[in-house]
């Protein structure tokens, strides 16, 4: 249990961080190419660990599941991580960080939608305090926010709640560390069939004629340099594989109730970090809208804790919090 509550405050920095390390090389590369390299070494320092738990539970995968993993990779990777990269391109790293930290409210409505799983009261009450949350951070009436970024940052949000959900049935069966594994390594392969199609000439006009020059040959080994390497490294190793890694190590030592506290304190350590590390000004109104952002958490939690000596079912759901 001692070890279960340490790997939880190593994935706790790990993950809130990530936005500041992110915006430390905004800029240096493309928004495709860096979620290539970040998920794809992310992706492979988990096969020991997916491994294990396959053998662990006796599964062994088939062809149905791994198309079930290429469009999770493109869901939840490719597409989300896509515009979260271009949310923290274009907004603080405090704002992304709190705003996609939210995303279990959208995790809550699709499986309510999708699932036809039943939305509680502590679940409503959740999704209206995070919601309200929201509101006050974004403050729609007197922003001083760039938009775009937390547009982005909101669509990348509610994408990844549609990972979590679809997820759920082979998150149940294979284990989470499993699924993550396999839709990040999908995502990456996913990723490299579009820079090599981004090259291509007609392609690459239409792209550029269209406003969305951003992913017309699109770069794959430009940017990297000797003072971004070890940012780069980081970024790959620590944060994407690394920060899952010991996530699901905490699940396996506490429970997927417990291991979830990890994404109740990135909201209020990510703009700290922000502040002592980018020196970006956290305003009054991030500060209410993170504390009703933790009170919709403590609502959606409370009762996952009350079950904890329960078999935890919804894996994906903790997962809505990456």
């Amino acid at each position: 249990m001692k070890k279960g509550y340490l790997y939880i405050v190593i994935a706790t920095l790990f993950f809130s961080s990530m936005e500041i390390a992110l915006k430390s090389v905004s800029g240096q590369f493309n928004a495709v190419q860096m979620n290539l390299t970040r998920f794809l070494i992310g992706g492979l320092v988990l096969i020991p660990f997916a491994l294990r738990t396959l053998k662990k539970k006796k599964e062994h995968l088939d062809k149905k599941s791994l198309l079930h993993f290429a469009g999770l990779g493109f869901l939840g990777v490719v597409v989300s991580m896509t515009f979260y990269q271009l949310a923290v391109e274009n907004a603080n790293a405090s704002v992304v960080a709190v705003l996609f930290s939210s995303n279990p409210v959208f995790v809550l409505f699709f499986s309510g939608v999708i699932l036809h799983e039943v939305i509680k009261k502590n679940h409503v009450a959740a999704i209206v305090l995070e919601i309200i949350g929201i509101l006050v951070i974004v403050n729609p009436l007197h922003t001083s926010l760039n938009i775009a970024g937390v547009v982005m940052a909101i669509l990348a949000a509610v994408a990844f709640a549609l990972y979590s959900v679809f997820s759920k049935k082979q998150c149940n069966r294979y284990g989470g560390v499993v699924v993550t594994c396999g839709s990040f390594l999908f995502a990456s392969l996913e990723m490299l069939l579009l820079i090599g199609l981004s090259h291509v000439g007609p392609v690459a006009d239409m792209l550029s004629g269209n406003g969305l020059a951003l992913f017309a040959n699109i770069p794959l080994f430009t940017g990297y340099t000797a003072s971004n390497v070890l940012t780069m490294l980081y970024i790959c190793i620590g944060v994407t594989g690394g920060g899952y890694a010991f996530y699901f190590m905490a699940i396996e030592e506490t429970s997927a109730s417990t291991a979830s506290l990890v994404f109740f304190f990135k909201p209020v350590l990510s703009p700290i970090l922000a502040v002592l590390i980018l020196h970006e000004a956290v305003p009054f109104n991030m500060v209410i809208g993170v504390l009703l952002i933790l009170a919709g958490s403590i609502a959606n939690l409370l009762p996952a804790f009350a079950r904890r000596k329960e078999k935890p079912v919804s894996l994906s759901a903790e997962q809505g919090r990456f």
